[in-house]
């Protein structure tokens, strides 16, 4: 099994997972636009101290987040190294032809890298806590005002659940491609850029059938099951707002608070 957890549930008892799902997404939707608040060392350590504060009441152990956000880690220090050469502002310290290094620009790639961390950590805390049903049906729920519209909004929300579902899936079934292909001899590691791109044509055709073969499969159990969409159907989980939603909502607040208090006008 791959150490992906995008999409996979992890089971608990703690406070986080007594929480309803419409309440998990739409806090996780909020905090991550309250990043964006953030706009000095000040509010990017408070808003870091609340996040690992949420992390902490998951229950769950650091290693988990740490899987979620070691995939990506090379998009986020790209991203940075983009800020740290290409923003100019304040002492130049270096500069060569287009690329520069500034202190406006150290700062920017501090605070860039913090913020897409913080937004892949908050996600996380809500996917592994929250199965993947259950997010359809809160992402069913927040999409609901565009019914009127004409939005199909519960189709969007099958998707999204089918997506969530089969992503850790899909990683799994990568990892057992490579697995295989490295047995009979590949080396995907080995020659120029164009021989490994090569390479990895072995891995993305096998993983495509089995990928379209999933689908049908799906389709068909569907079919057979009566599945004609969302209207007129009743639903078998009944969310229930409690008291875990409302200090979730205070916990908000206090941080929105301590944000517009804190942060440089």
């Amino acid at each position: 099994m791959s150490k992906i957890i995008i999409g996979r549930y992890i089971p608990g008892d703690s406070l986080v997972y007594k929480m309803d799902p419409r309440g998990k997404l739409l806090i996780t939707i909020l905090f991550i636009l309250a990043i964006f608040l953030a706009n000095n060392p000040i509010t990017y350590a408070i808003i870091t101290l609340f996040c690992f504060l949420a992390i902490i009441a998951t229950g769950l152990k650091a290693r988990v987040f740490w899987n979620g956000v070691k995939p990506l880690i090379g998009l986020i220090f790209f991203t940075s190294l983009l800020q740290l050469f290409f923003m100019t502002g304040g002492k130049v310290f270096w500069h060569w032809w287009i690329f520069s290094i500034s202190s406006y620009g150290i700062v920017n790639a501090i605070y860039i890298f913090v913020r897409f961390t913080l937004i892949i950590l908050i996600s996380t805390v809500m996917t592994v806590t929250t199965m993947p049903l259950e997010i359809a049906d809160a992402m069913e729920w927040l999409l609901k005002p565009l019914k009127v519209v004409k939005v199909p909004v519960d189709k969007i929300a099958l998707v999204i659940s089918i997506a969530l579902r089969f992503v850790p899936t899909l990683f799994d079934e990568t990892l057992k491609i490579i697995n295989a292909q490295r047995s009979r001899g590949a080396d995907f590691n080995d020659g120029g850029l164009i021989k490994r791109a090569k390479a990895i044509a072995p891995i993305l055709i096998p993983l495509f059938i089995h990928s379209l073969e999933t689908a049908i499969d799906l389709s068909t159990a569907m079919e057979s099951r009566g599945y004609r969409g969302s209207e007129g159907r009743t639903k078998y989980r009944v969310l229930n707002w409690s008291k875990y939603d409302l200090i979730s909502l205070a916990y908000f607040v206090l941080l929105v608070g301590l944000l517009l208090i804190f942060r440089t006008h």
